[in-house]
């Protein structure tokens, strides 16, 4: 069992010469997995004018938005397997690229189609980066790894938060149809990725193969972290999705100010990984989860009974709260099975957020379309209190 401490908030260890290699590719792949989630997240900025020309309904947004997730998250187990397989270093440098293009052609397409072969085509290419680069961030690294890992997946969730001011502020100035603009930076992250990310050496260039045996080992204790993190991305993605289509239609929000509340969100919830690691080296991760589940309840349901500032802060106290356990159950995971890090990671980080975009964003959808956004959205603040009562069931650690 793992032994509980976390230590995220360590302070930044020296970079002697011989790493700086390793550390060269770590902010690289950083920079790549900033842009790449900037994508991830630009889909929800686009809704509202896609809505608007081509007169969506929101089941049909809310299938594109799960469509989606699905290629972006739940295909991230596959092309982790090809990565391994192919040992090629295409599926994390071409990534930028292929996913700008994809999200940020949306803006030109002429119908519901071509917009959903686009979205597909850009959740792939946000897809073939996580998992390889998620192995490749802390390798070969000696001291630290899990701050380090913590810098690595912060740095896509900054990303997200940029992601939907971003592709607003590109609409805003120069319209829908001028979002191809949108690609350029991730080309451009591309050529960089390519010409400057070096190959690792010897050993650091091999992951583990998979092997079920030690999973099955930890299978209850896992059982329950999948499912932990499968509650959170309920709440986390869906309101990513949603969030712009409800502030404009049902609160009166101009699309800029609600992609913006939709990055303050998300950038609340980048801030709270740091602050749930904190938490975590001090109190344990079972504790972290507890605690962000049942706190993040009062300040999400603030959000949606207030208005004003009032409103807006319930909604960035409950990103912060609720996101505490990012880098936390990618870490107690990986403690679990330390042997299976990359597949556990992939579980953990692609799958289970995947699977509950996938399977509620379109359920929420058509929900809305009968009771409304606010009740549809208002309805996911239960789904926290149920993993706090899920947690309960996931053993204590041992505490050194």
């Amino acid at each position: 069992m793992s032994s509980g401490s976390y230590p995220l908030a360590a302070s930044q260890p020296a970079i002697v010469p011989a790493s700086r290699r390793i550390y060269a590719a770590l902010i690289l792949l950083c920079i790549g997995h900033f842009f790449v989630d900037v994508y991830s997240s630009a889909l929800a900025a686009l809704q509202p004018h896609l809505a608007t020309r081509m007169g969506l309904n929101l089941t049909e947004a809310g299938f594109l938005a799960g469509l989606f997730v699905f290629a972006n998250s739940v295909t991230q187990p596959g092309f982790g397997y090809l990565s391994d397989k192919l040992h090629s270093q295409l599926f994390t440098t071409l990534a930028p690229a292929v996913a700008g293009l994809g999200v940020a052609l949306v803006g030109l397409a002429p119908n519901y189609g071509l917009v959903m072969l686009l979205a597909v085509l850009g959740g792939l290419g946000i897809s073939s980066f996580h998992p390889q680069a998620s192995a490749r961030a802390t390798a070969g690294m000696e001291h630290n790894k899990p701050f380090w890992m913590a810098v690595f997946i912060s740095s896509g969730t900054l990303g997200l938060a940029l992601g939907p001011t971003f592709f607003a502020g590109i609409i805003d100035w120069f319209g829908l149809d001028s979002s191809w603009l949108g690609a350029i930076p991730g080309v451009l992250v591309s050529g960089l990725l390519l010409l400057y990310l070096p190959e690792l050496e010897g050993s650091q260039g091999k992951r583990q193969s998979f092997a079920i045996e030690p999973l099955r080992q930890v299978w209850k204790p896992l059982t329950i972290l999948y499912f932990l993190v499968f509650i959170r991305s309920i709440v986390q993605v869906t309101f990513t999705q949603f969030l712009p289509l409800y502030l404009t239609q049902e609160r009166g929000f101009r699309v800029t100010e609600a992609s913006q509340a939709l990055s303050l969100y998300l950038a609340c919830g980048a801030l709270g990984g740091f602050t749930g690691g904190t938490i975590a080296n001090r109190l344990g991760g079972r504790t972290t989860i507890l605690i962000s589940m049942i706190g993040s309840v009062p300040f999400l349901a603030l959000f949606f009974l207030t208005t004003g500032w009032l409103s807006l802060l319930g909604l960035a106290l409950g990103g912060l709260v609720l996101l505490f356990t990012i880098p936390v159950n990618v870490l107690m995971g990986q403690q679990l099975a330390p042997g299976q890090a990359g597949t556990v990671s992939a579980l953990m980080m692609g799958f289970a957020w995947g699977m509950a975009g996938f399977l509620f964003i379109p359920l929420i959808g058509g929900i809305s379309a009968v009771t409304g956004l606010h009740n549809a959205l208002f309805s996911l603040v239960a789904f926290p209190i149920a993993g706090f009562v899920l947690t309960l069931f996931y053993p204590k650690e041992k505490r050194a």
